[in-house]
C-alpha cells in the first residue's frame, strides 16, 4: 500500500511527522493517521511528496518495485543527505566553508564576520542549494537523524522574525544567561507570546520554548554529511 511506503520512507528519512506534513503542505496528523490506519493518500498530496522529496523512487512509491531513493549519495566514506525546500535552487558547484565554532567561540561572531574567519577546510558537493557554510555537530539531540561529529551545511536567517519556516531543522545559537548555546532543533510556533519551540528528533530529549529575542544567530540546515568509516 502506498500509504505504509510512505511511512518507510519517512523512517529512511530519520523525520517526525510533523516536519514532514509541514514540508508538503499537508494538514498535521493527515499522513501520520494515513499510514497508521492503511488509509488511501491522494493523488495531489502525493504530487506534493515527489516535488519536495526528490530522491524518493516514484515507481517504489506507486509499486513498490525497485529502490526506495532515486539516488544514494556517496562521496568515498561520506554519505550526504539534502534537505531541500521547494525554492531551492541547485549549484552545480560550490567551495562551503567548513568552521571550527569552538575556535571561533560560537555562532554570533561567526556569522558577524564570516570573511574575517579562517575556514578549516572547504567541501565540495554538486547541486546543493546555496550554502554558506559548515560547521561539525555536538550533542544527540536531533539522533539518529544527526550524531555527534556529523556535518551540518547551512544558509544564514538574518531576519529571524520574519524568516522562519516552521517544522524545519535550524542551526541556532541562543543567549543563555551572557553565554551562547549551540544547537539543531526543529523550529515549531509556540503557543506562549514571543516565542518559538524548540524541538529534538531525539524523543529523550523535551521541546522547549525559546524567547525569539534570545536567538542570537540563525541558519537554516540545508544538508548534512555523516563519516561513516575512518581510514
Amino acid at each position: 500500500m502506498v500509504s505504509e511506503r510512505v511511512g518507510q520512507y519517512i523512517a529512511k528519512k530519520g523525520v517526525s511527522y510533523y516536519a514532514f506534513e509541514n514540508s508538503i503542505g499537508a494538514s498535521r496528523g493527515s499522513i501520520s493517521k494515513a499510514v497508521k490506519e492503511g488509509k488511501s493518500i491522494g493523488s495531489q498530496v502525493l504530487e506534493n511528496i515527489l516535488a519536495v522529496y526528490t530522491d524518493l523512487n516514484p515507481t517504489w512509491l506507486m509499486t513498490g518495485v525497485g529502490e526506495i531513493f532515486t539516488e544514494n549519495i556517496e562521496i568515498q566514506n561520506k554519505k550526504i543527505e539534502a534537505f531541500r525546500l521547494k525554492t531551492d535552487r541547485e549549484i552545480e558547484n560550490q567551495q562551503i566553508p567548513l568552521y571550527d565554532i569552538e575556535a571561533i567561540a560560537g555562532l554570533v561572531p561567526l556569522f558577524q564576520d564570516s570573511k574575517s574567519q579562517d575556514p578549516i577546510d572547504h567541501i565540495s558537493i554538486p547541486h546543493l542549494p546555496k550554502c554558506d557554510g559548515a560547521v561539525y555537530v555536538t550533542g544527540d539531540s536531533m539522533y539518529p537523524l544527526l550524531k555527534s561529529g556529523d556535518i551540518v551545511l547551512y544558509k544564514e536567517i538574518h531576519d529571524v522574525a520574519n524568516e522562519i519556516f516552521w517544522g524545519e531543522m535550524y542551526l541556532i545559537g541562543i543567549d543563555m544567561s551572557g553565554e551562547e548555546y549551540v544547537t539543531v532543533k526543529y523550529i515549531q510556533k509556540s503557543e506562549i507570546s514571543g516565542c518559538v519551540r524548540l524541538v529534538s528528533q531525539n524523543k529523550h530529549h523535551q521541546d522547549k520554548d525559546v524567547e525569539i529575542s534570545k536567538i542570537k544567530a540563525l541558519a537554516l540546515v540545508k544538508a548534512s554529511i555523516r563519516i561513516n568509516s575512518m581510514n
